[in-house]
C-alpha cells in the first residue's frame, strides 16, 4: 500500500504547477523516482491501492471493534439522560403514528415502568427534522420503547461513522494503513464514543455528513478518469486549449445529494457544508480540465459543471429532505399539519396547497424558534461557547449523581463518589487534531495540495457558523461533527511523517505516529469511567477534568 505522502497530483489551489509527487502505477505502488516528469494522463488518474479486499476487511474489522466497544453496558443508565427525554419520546411517537404527539409530564416514569402508550392525542411542536428520530424509532421497534432500544440506533450509526472515515482518509491519502489510523482514533474519541451510546441526533447528522462528503470526493476522481478516458480515446495528450467533455451524469454527486438531503433531515445546520463542499467540487472541475489543457476555457465549468452539480447536489438534498417528511405529510395529525385547510387565503396555502404549504408554515415557525427571543434569551450552566470548541474547554455533563454517601451504592468511602457521563473528546487527541489543521491549512495553500482542504473545509463548515448564534446556548457535544474532519486531517499528516515505504527517515515518523496513538488510546482509557456512568471516588473524578472549564 502506499502512503499518504505518495499520492499523484499535490498541486492543484489554483494554478497547475509541475507535477511534485512520487508516482504512482495503477496499481497504487510507488515506483522508483524518474527523471521524467509525469504526463497529463498521469496526473490525471489517481488510482487507489491495489488492496481493495484488505482494506474493506481493515474498514469491517474496526467498525465492529468500535460497536463491540460501544455497545457494552449500553442500556446503562435505564432512564431518560439529558435530551433523550425529547428524541426518544418522539421517535416512538413517529414509529406509532408517523408523526410527534405530546406526552404528560409523568411519562418518562410511566416508560420506567414498562407502560410507554401514554400519550396524548395532540401534536407536539417538534424543531428538527425527523430522520434521526425515525432510526431512533427503529432501535425501539425491534428492541423496545428501552434504554437499549433507543440508544442502539446510535450506536450503529457510530460505528458506522468510523467506516464513514477510513474510506475517506484511504481515498484522499491512497493509503490503507492511513485509512485505518484515522478509524482507530476516531474510534478512541471520547465525543464520539458518548454520542454513540445516547439517543441524540447528531451521531447520525455526523454520519451521513461525512459520507456525503465522501462521496464528492470520489466524484473528483470519477470525473478526472472521465477526462483522462476521453484523452486516451483521441490519442491525445491534453485538450490543447479546448473544453473538453461535458459530462451530465455524475453518480458519485448524485449519492453525495442524497447523504446531504438526509444529513439536512436531521438538522439544519447541514446546509454550511453542502454549500462548501458544493463549490468546491465545481472548483475541482475547473482546475481537472485546466490540467487536462483546457486553459482559460476551463473557467467554463462554472456554468458547464456547476448546473448540473447544482442539480445533482442541491436538487437531489431537497427533494430528499423532503422525502424525510412523508409521515408528517401523509397523516393528518402533525403540529400545524392543519394549518393550511385553515388559512386558505394565504399565499403559502395558494401556491403550494394543503399538505406543502402547511409543511412550509411549519418551518417558518421551527425557524423563529431557533432564532427567536426564548432561545436567545435562554442560559443554560454548560453553554460552551464555539471559540472553545477545537480546544475542548467546556465539555457537557450529559448525566450525573452526585454526592453519593460511603455504603451507599457501592461508594467506599471515605470520601462521597459521584457518577457522570461527560460528553468530552479525547484530550490528546483533540491538541493534537488542532496542530494537525494548523498544517493542513499550510499544506494546502502553500504546499498547493489539494487533499489537506478537504479536512479544513469539512471543520469550517461545521464549526464557523455557530458563531452567529453565540448569543444563545451552544453545546461542545456539537463538535461531534467537527472530529471525523480533524482525525482525517491528522491522519494525514501522519502520512507526512511516515514519508515513502523506502525512506530512511520512516521509521522515525513510525515511532511517532505509534507513540501518538498509543498516547490517545491510553488518555481515553483513563477517561473512560467518566464516559460511562461508572462509580468514582471524588478525587478520581477530579483527576479527570484537567481543566478548571471542565468542571
Amino acid at each position: 500500500m502506499t502512503d499518504a505522502s505518495s499520492a499523484p497530483d499535490r498541486a492543484e489551489a489554483g494554478a497547475v504547477a509541475a507535477a511534485t509527487s512520487d508516482p504512482v502505477d495503477r496499481r497504487g505502488a510507488s515506483r522508483a523516482p524518474r527523471l521524467t516528469p509525469l504526463t497529463t494522463l498521469d496526473r490525471l488518474r489517481g488510482p487507489l491501492p491495489n488492496d481493495r479486499a484488505a482494506s474493506w476487511a481493515v474498514t469491517v474489522g474496526l467498525a465492529l471493534f468500535a460497536f463491540c466497544l460501544r455497545v457494552i453496558n449500553l442500556g446503562y443508565p435505564r432512564n431518560l439522560v439529558f435530551d433523550e427525554t425529547y428524541y426518544a419520546k418522539d421517535a416512538y411517537s413517529l414509529i406509532k403514528f408517523g408523526y410527534e404527539r405530546s406526552w404528560p409530564e409523568t411519562a418518562n416514569d410511566s416508560i420506567l415502568a414498562g407502560n410507554p402508550d401514554v400519550m396524548q392525542s395532540g401534536p407536539a411542536f417538534v424543531v428538527h427534522p425527523p430522520v434521526g428520530k425515525w432510526l431512533i424509532g427503529v432501535g425501539e421497534q425491534l428492541f423496545g420503547m428501552n434504554a437499549f432500544g433507543w440508544r442502539i440506533a446510535s450506536c450503529v450509526f457510530g460505528a458506522l461513522l468510523v467506516a464513514a472515515t477510513i474510506r475517506l482518509a484511504r481515498r484522499l491519502s491512497r493509503s490503507t494503513l492511513i485509512g485505518g489510523i484515522a478509524g482507530v482514533l476516531l474510534t478512541f474519541d471520547g465525543l464520539a464514543f458518548t454520542m454513540s451510546r445516547i439517543a441524540l441526533l447528531d451521531i447520525f447528522q455526523a454520519f451521513f455528513l461525512v459520507t456525503a462528503v465522501a462521496c464528492v470526493v470520489a466524484d473528483r476522481d470519477w470525473f478526472r478518469d472521465r477526462l483522462a478516458d476521453h484523452l486516451v480515446k483521441r490519442s491525445a495528450t491534453d485538450l490543447g486549449g479546448g473544453f473538453g467533455p461535458v459530462v451530465l451524469w455524475r453518480p458519485w454527486r448524485l449519492a453525495a445529494g442524497v447523504a446531504f438531503g438526509l444529513a439536512l433531515g436531521t438538522k439544519w445546520n447541514s446546509i454550511y457544508v453542502l454549500a462548501a463542499f458544493g463549490v468546491l467540487s465545481v472548483l475541482w472541475d475547473v482546475g481537472a480540465r485546466r490540467l487536462a489543457g483546457a486553459d482559460f476555457r476551463s473557467w467554463l465549468a462554472l456554468l458547464a459543471d456547476g448546473l448540473p452539480a447544482f442539480f445533482w447536489m442541491v436538487i437531489v438534498a431537497a427533494g430528499t429532505y423532503l422525502a424525510t417528511w412523508t409521515g408528517w405529510l401523509t397523516t393528518s395529525g402533525g403540529w400545524s399539519r392543519d394549518w393550511a385547510a385553515q388559512h386558505p387565503d394565504e399565499p403559502l396555502a395558494r401556491t403550494f396547497g394543503d399538505a406543502l404549504g402547511s409543511l412550509f408554515w411549519y418551518h417558518k415557525e421551527i425557524y423563529e424558534f431557533h432564532t427567536g427571543d426564548f432561545i436567545n434569551g435562554a442560559t443554560h450552566p454548560y453553554d460552551a461557547n464555539p471559540a472553545g470548541w477545537l480546544l475542548m474547554l467546556r465539555p457537557i455533563g450529559i448525566d450525573a449523581v452526585n454526592d453519593i454517601k460511603p455504603g451507599t451504592d457501592g461508594c467506599a468511602g471515605p470520601e462521597n463518589c459521584l457518577r457522570v457521563i461527560s460528553g468530552m473528546g479525547t484530550p490528546v487527541l483533540w491538541w493534537l487534531a488542532l496542530l494537525a489543521l494548523v498544517v493542513a491549512g499550510v499544506w494546502w495553500i502553500a504546499g498547493r495540495d489539494w487533499r489537506f482542504g478537504v479536512p479544513l473545509v469539512g471543520v469550517l463548515s461545521v464549526w464557523l457558523p455557530w458563531f452567529q448564534y453565540t448569543d444563545r446556548p451552544l453545546f461542545f457535544f456539537y463538535a461531534i461533527n467537527i472530529i471525523p474532519f480533524s482525525v482525517i486531517a491528522l491522519s494525514l499528516v501522519m502520512g507526512l511523517l511516515l514519508g515513502r515505504s523506502d525512506s530512511p527517515h520512516r521509521r522515525r515518523g513510525g515511532i511517532i505516529c505509534g507513540v501518538a496513538v498509543a498516547l490517545v488510546i491510553v488518555n481515553f482509557g483513563y477517561l473512560y469511567p467518566v464516559l460511562t456512568d461508572q462509580l468514582l471516588p471524588y478525587h478520581s473524578w477530579l483527576s479527570r477534568m484537567w481543566l478548571p472549564s471542565w468542571i
